[in-house]
Order: C-alpha cells, then sequence, then structure tokens
C-alpha cells in the first residue's frame, strides 16, 4: 500500500458500492422473521418467528413464480448463455477486420438501450398493427396479440435477450481467444487441421476456464432474472407464465407493502442461490480444475 497508493485509492468505490448495496442491506433481513411495520421500524416491530416462511411454502402462488422463475432462467443458460459463445467463435474465424469491426460495433450496440426502451420497441414491433403481424397478414393470417398470449412470451423474452446481450457478452470471449498461443494454431495447420478442427481442438478447450467460470457466476444468479425486461413485457394476461419471484415481490412488498412475506421470499431465494453456487462450483472443480474459488 505505500508503493501503490493511487492503486489502492481506485478499490474505495467499489468497496464502498458493496458495503453500502450489499452487505449493509443484509441486516434488513431480520423483518423476515418479524410483523414489519414502517411507523414502528426494525427495533420496535413485533416477532413473527417463521410465520412468513410458512406461509410462503403454503402458499399456490409460491410454486407459480418458482417455476416460472426456474424455466426463465434455464431457458436463459441452455440458449442465450450458449448463444454468445457461437457467436464468438464466428466472429473469431472472421479474417476481415474493417468487416468484423463493424459487426462488433452494431451487435454491441442494443446492450446500451435500457429495457424500458426495448420493451417498447418489442411492443410496438409485436402489436396489432406492427410490422411483424403485416409480414403475417400477406400470408392470409389474422393479425395476433402476441403480447396477450401465454404461449408466446417465453419466445420473446428469449429473443429479446438474444438481441440486447449476446453481442456484449462476446466481449470476454474474444478476449479469451485473443490469448490462446498461436503456435498451436500453426502446428494444427501444418498436421493439415482445418478451421473447424481447430476451433474443436484448440479454441474451445483454451477458453473452457472462461466459460465455466461465466457459468458459475450465471448459476449463481439462476433465481435473479432481469426485473426490469419481465416488468416491461409482462401483463395479467400472461402472469401464469411471466411473473416470476423478482416481479412478484415488487407487486406483494412494494405495491401491497407486505414487506416481512417479500423479505421471507428474497431470504429463500438468496439462501438457493448460495447453495446451486456452492455445489456447482464443487462439481466443475472436480471435473474440470476451474472454479471460482
Amino acid at each position: 500500500m505505500k508503493k501503490n497508493p493511487l492503486l489502492y485509492l481506485m478499490l474505495i468505490p467499489g468497496i464502498l458500492f458493496f458495503l453500502v448495496y450489499r452487505y449493509i442491506p443484509i441486516g434488513g433481513l431480520v423483518i423476515a422473521f418479524q410483523d414489519y411495520k414502517i411507523h414502528r421500524g426494525i427495533m420496535n416491530s413485533d416477532w413473527a418467528g417463521l410465520r412468513h416462511f410458512k406461509y410462503l411454502f403454503a402458499s399456490n402462488d409460491f410454486y407459480t413464480i418458482t417455476k416460472n422463475t426456474l424455466i426463465l432462467s434455464g431457458l436463459d443458460l441452455l440458449i442465450v448463455f450458449p448463444a454468445a459463445i457461437v457467436l464468438s467463435l464466428m466472429l473469431n474465424e472472421v479474417r476481415a477486420m474493417a468487416f468484423k469491426r463493424t459487426i462488433q460495433s452494431v451487435i454491441y450496440m442494443p446492450h446500451f438501450l435500457s429495457w424500458v426502451i426495448v420493451g417498447g420497441m418489442v411492443t410496438a414491433f409485436l402489436s396489432m398493427g406492427g410490422p411483424l403481424n403485416q409480414f403475417l397478414g400477406m400470408f392470409g393470417r389474422e393479425p395476433t396479440i402476441f403480447m396477450q398470449e401465454s404461449s408466446y412470451f417465453r419466445s420473446i423474452v428469449i429473443s429479446s435477450s438474444i438481441w440486447k446481450e449476446v453481442g456484449w457478452s462476446t466481449i470476454i470471449y474474444l478476449a479469451a481467444m485473443s490469448g490462446v498461443n498461436p503456435a498451436l494454431y500453426e502446428a494444427a495447420r501444418m498436421d493439415g487441421a482445418g478451421r473447424m478442427r481447430m476451433m474443436w481442438n484448440i479454441t474451445i478447450p483454451s477458453i473452457l476456464p472462461t466459460i465455466m467460470i461465466l457459468f458459475l457466476l450465471r448459476i449463481g444468479h439462476l433465481l435473479d432474472l432481469s426485473f426490469e425486461q419481465i416488468f416491461v413485457l409482462y401483463n395479467p394476461a400472461v402472469y401464469d407464465v411471466a411473473d416470476v419471484i423478482d416481479t412478484y415481490i415488487y407487486r406483494t412488498g412494494i405495491m401491497q407493502g407486505f414487506y416481512s412475506y417479500t423479505a421471507a421470499i428474497g431470504m429463500f431465494k438468496s439462501v438457493v442461490g448460495f447453495v446451486l453456487l456452492v455445489g456447482a462450483n464443487y462439481m466443475s472443480r472436480r471435473m474440470t480444475g476451474s472454479s471460482l474459488y
């Protein structure tokens, strides 16, 4: 610290962020065991024990929102996560640098749009008079209210996630690929390996530790879907497939004032995320040698 004081000063914003937004709020979890009232505060609210947790596990809503959250998170892991890897591999094979940089700039741009803007674009695109219904109308199909059809909602969420975030996610993978030793490719080329063979035998194994680390981080947030994305896209007509834990917490806790009950839901979500992360980290360390800790 004496030799590089300025470098350590740069840590202060990050440390303050985690202290203020991650560690200090942990003390507020005590309201999950209270009958919390705003006007009485944490110190003077009556204790409720495990009453809110018992109500949570007995509620039909709990199983619905948990199922929806797991399905959407599972689709995210199975489709959106690999899509970034596939796109990175494709970009890595492009040899025309000007074209490659142009494509990268184009696919990065949606990341900088807020979900409010993206939600408005998706709603306009899928509206009764939107481009998609106009195109389908050319083939004689009647207009469909896609945003109010439960059967389409999950596809809309995954498709919008791919469009908005996959390009940005390629940055880390492309950086990992740039660190692969060129001598490996030269040796493989001399042995007669084609580009596809080099990709499978050199590129993918070389970036596997990076893939595993990012996968573990995703596992830890399995129950943390993007609240903004779901909130701007869903509506009461699709609650049966769209209502997830975070949107349920917002409606029940913030809008209806059941703070203790939703704090219990949040604690349950955190415990499950922690268990999944520890378990996945252990499996990854045993199977691939890569882990977070």
